[in-house]
């Protein structure tokens, strides 16, 4: 990337400011649990494949939630469908904290999910419209607000946890009510489209290939995903602390991977060849932990996934830079079906594989995970052709960062 182009992701409206900081803090709340999943387990007297209904029905209603987060925004607008989702999430996350049983906070983490996709899928839209730069350049700063609350959602859940499970959730509540007040203030109300998104628009948008094929692809890679990020807190045998530090040094580098490689790679080897390096690097990675976990080497299981965290940052901006840029569709429709398949992969993965890793062995979840991007790699070549129009992207991305070097 070109320092021009970094300049230009930094230098940004404060509205832009505003809805990203929203945005650290939404993203915050998919780590947030990983270190205090063994506590609210034990509090709540519930096993691991219980706990991991979290996630479950937080995205599977982040999921669904995404074929209607358009109809919402073209009829109100972006910015009261901001204000609404930021409100949604922080209501459900202070009624989690005071949750006294488990299928009580897995509601509210339903609710929490709902909340989110009204905020996620509107926050891409918003940010690329009123960011300078250009699209490239509103989708890496997108990206790093992912990657930053996906690494500080684990350590900011330790910490608070520490003092008591309940107070992760406080927490997020707190910083989305200040997220909520700053975007009220700082965001300027958002023009509605000419014309209404329909509630079949973003299936219909799945219809075409290439749009098709990015989204079912990264079903596969974020079921792998989840594996590491539901099931791992269980086999550490940590604090949350420890935990937290774990998925801390995994986040910074899913942040660092999104921002600074994934780019550059792009323009060099090709987002279709970056998907296939990262996805076959994770398999890798998934297979180091199964085997690690099956001798009970718990440096090793560390060391591997941390490391996942470079893969996990490439394919997070190279997926949405191709959903965004691979069809015809206005980008909140492309997002919205992209988003409705790729979140479904993370409602379906914790409860699968920490069922699978109480009934038969901790390895089992990382090789089902291994062979989930295995799969994405062959769905992938098969409908490679499908993705010509990224080779063009990218050449026109290399070729503008040539002419401002």
């Amino acid at each position: 990337m070109s320092s021009q182009s970094s300049g230009g992701i930094l230098r940004q409206p404060m509205s832009v400011w505003a809805t990203a900081f929203a945005a650290v803090v939404a993203f915050m709340g998919i780590g947030l649990v990983d270190p205090i999943l063994p506590s609210i387990a034990k509090n709540l007297n519930a096993g691991p494949s219980q706990v991991s209904l979290l996630f479950t029905s937080y995205f599977l209603v982040t999921a669904v939630a995404m074929l209607v987060t358009g109809w919402v925004s073209s009829r109100i607008g972006g910015k009261r469908t901001l204000l609404l989702g930021l409100f949604l999430v922080v209501v459900f996350a202070g009624l989690s904290g005071t949750s006294d049983s488990v299928g009580a906070l897995i509601g509210f983490r339903a609710g929490w999910g709902l909340g989110n996709a009204l905020f996620v899928a509107t926050a891409l839209a918003v940010i690329v419209g009123a960011a300078s730069g250009g699209a490239e350049a509103a989708i890496i700063l997108y990206e790093a607000a992912l990657g930053l609350g996906i690494s500080m959602g684990p350590l900011v859940g330790a910490i608070l946890g520490d003092w008591n499970w309940r107070g992760p959730f406080f927490g997020t509540a707190t910083l989305m009510a200040v997220g909520f007040v700053s975007i009220a203030v700082l965001l300027r109300a958002t023009p509605r489209p000419a014309v209404k998104t329909r509630l079949s628009d973003p299936l219909r948008a799945l219809a075409h290939g290439g749009l098709s094929t990015t989204a079912f692809t990264a079903f596969f890679y974020n079921f792998a995903f989840f594996t590491i990020l539901a099931f791992t807190p269980f086999i550490l045998g940590m604090s949350a602390y420890g935990i937290g530090a774990v998925f801390f040094g995994w986040g910074v580098l899913v942040a660092l991977a999104s921002v600074f490689a994934a780019p550059t790679m792009s323009r060099r080897i090709g987002s279709v060849r970056v998907l296939y390096l990262s996805l076959g690097t994770l398999a890798v990675l998934q297979a180091g932990i199964a085997l690690f976990s099956a001798v009970d080497l718990r440096a090793g299981v560390v060391v591997c996934v941390v490391l996942c965290g470079i893969p996990a940052g490439l394919n997070n901006t190279v997926f949405t830079e191709a959903a965004m840029e691979v069809s015809d569709a206005p980008r909140p429709v492309a997002s919205a079906g992209y988003n409705f398949v790729r979140w479904m992969g993370g409602a379906v993965a914790p409860y699968v594989v920490t069922k699978l890793g109480e009934e038969i062995g901790a390895p089992v979840p990382y090789c089902l995970g291994a062979v989930c991007c295995l799969v994405g790699v062959a769905f992938l070549y098969g409908r490679r052709h499908h993705l010509a129009s990224l080779a063009r992207v990218d050449a026109d991305h290399a070729a503008h960062d040539m002419s401002a070097a």
